[in-house]
């Protein structure tokens, strides 16, 4: 069965946010462009980019060209440490505007916390008034910790995505709950793991075998059961359909479970406490 869109789900504010995206990391612009192409053709409607990722250009270009009207993508981009100020939120969204050739962002995100500049609380005040602007529907942050994220809440604000690593290797039990006490939607890179051979865990093929899937769509509605927004990437057509398939079956009690015994220590994950861009 082919499914022709994603589900949405509702941000704080009340903006729809379509349940999968397209991850473009690392994709170049011209790699871009057609992956976004094709995706959007094969009924995605959310993308994800960043500055970091030097391919918002392409992003752009995919849309213009898949035919699909502005309004019905969801574009999500994310800006590096130098523009951590008030007046540096603006100066990022205006520069990913032009890249993208857009009017307008969807989500607008601060890709890593950076602390030792300690000026994250400020980049986000001015992400509010781009909002208020009319320049960004909705604002979160990246690869925040919970003691980053304290700091947002003890100045008033709430991002509405907070798009960190998970998978089912890496559960983030630190960070779920407390996306869930603040309505906070957990949005997920790198959902069928990084680096490893999750994909091709026993655990994971045996249910996927259970359910005539594959096991990236195992994976995938783990995600999306959860009311996760994973950001799968994809410039195979066949994938991506496979991908946006990923809806019409739901994991049994049994099987979320098991999936959710996987989690396990990575002395490789990326500790944004210490990296950031």
């Amino acid at each position: 069965m082919t499914i022709d869109r994603a589900p949405v789900v509702r941000l704080a504010n009340g903006v729809e946010m379509p349940q999968l995206g397209l991850g473009t990391w690392p994709m170049d612009d011209t790699q871009t462009a057609v992956a976004v192409e094709s995706a959007l053709r094969a009924g995605y409607r959310h993308v994800d980019t960043a500055e970091n990722y030097e391919n918002e250009r392409g992003v752009g270009e995919g849309i213009r060209r898949s035919g699909v009207d502005r309004a019905e993508v969801f574009v999500t981009t994310k800006f590096n440490r130098q523009w951590h100020s008030v007046d540096g939120a603006r100066q990022a969204c205006t520069a990913s505007l032009k890249r993208l050739g857009l009017s307008y962002i969807d989500l607008l995100l601060i890709h890593w916390p950076n602390p030792d500049q300690g000026r994250y609380v400020d980049a986000f005040t001015g992400m509010g008034q781009l909002v208020e602007d009319g320049l960004v529907r909705a604002i979160g942050t990246s690869n925040f910790k919970p003691a980053h994220l304290q700091q947002l809440f003890d100045a008033g604000m709430t991002p509405h995505v907070n798009q960190i690593q998970l998978d089912p290797y890496h559960l983030r039990p630190d960070l779920v709950p407390l996306h869930q006490q603040r309505a906070i939607v957990t949005s997920t890179w790198s959902p069928l793991g990084r680096g490893n051979d999750m994909l091709r865990d026993p655990a994971i093929t045996t249910i996927a075998d259970r359910h005539g899937r594959t096991p990236a769509q195992v994976v995938l509605r783990w995600h999306t059961q959860q009311g996760f927004v994973p950001l799968p990437k994809s410039g195979d057509p066949r994938r991506q359909r496979e991908n946006l398939d990923s809806f019409d079956f739901t994991l049994s009690e049994e099987d979320m479970t098991a999936l959710g015994a996987l989690d396990r220590p990575d002395p490789k994950m990326l500790d944004a406490d210490t990296f950031g861009h």
